[in-house]
């Protein structure tokens, strides 16, 4: 997947259609931006970067972890396409709602993450899985959730990580300093 595929499935998902009225005028601010209930939408080059050392394709499985407004989600399925099954998971029911009524493709899942639950462990494996919230480690439960040559892009440590699943268990890469809000699995 090239930057420039990833640049268009962006535009095609319009960032202030995932945004609250208040701070959709800001939609082109490379910043994240508030979206209620401590959480934000991601900073557009976050994004961007997030999605490059993804590699997402056509017709993947994917898993978005903290999918909050449902923009990367949304993307997520703009890069896979219809014939792609793109699974979201939020803990917050509000944004869970406005996600859905937000998203516009039909192969594009948004759930209610399960308090204490990281992920979707009864759906995987994934081919992708796109964590855009901190963790303090590998969150080796995600890990887990890899297909075989799966990849995982998640914050830890405040280091953005690309984690590929081999036949051996998994490589890390590290990939820059972050900031992102907290990855929570156990409240709302």
């Amino acid at each position: 997947m090239n930057t420039h595929s990833i640049t268009e499935a962006m535009r095609a998902q319009d960032r202030r259609h995932f945004l609250p009225p208040e701070v959709a005028p800001d939609h082109e601010l490379d910043a994240p931006l508030p979206i209620g209930f401590g959480q934000t939408n991601s900073q557009p080059s976050t994004v961007a970067a997030m999605l490059a050392l993804l590699e997402p394709f056509p017709a993947m499985r994917a898993l978005d972890v903290g999918s909050g407004s449902g923009w990367t989600s949304a993307i997520l399925g703009e890069l896979g396409g219809p014939e792609a099954s793109v699974f979201a998971v939020e803990l917050v029911p509000e944004l869970v709602e406005r996600s859905r009524s937000a998203i516009r493709q039909p192969w594009v899942h948004v759930r209610r993450a399960e308090p204490g639950v990281l992920g979707l462990p009864a759906l995987g494996p994934f081919d992708r899985i796109l964590v855009s919230a901190m963790a303090d480690d590998l969150p080796t439960e995600l890990a887990d959730q890899l297909a075989p040559g799966g990849i995982l892009v998640a914050p830890w440590a405040g280091v953005m990580h690309r984690v590929r699943r081999t036949d051996d268990g998994v490589e890390i890469t590290d990939h820059g300093r972050y900031r992102f809000v907290p990855l929570i699995h156990t409240r709302f």
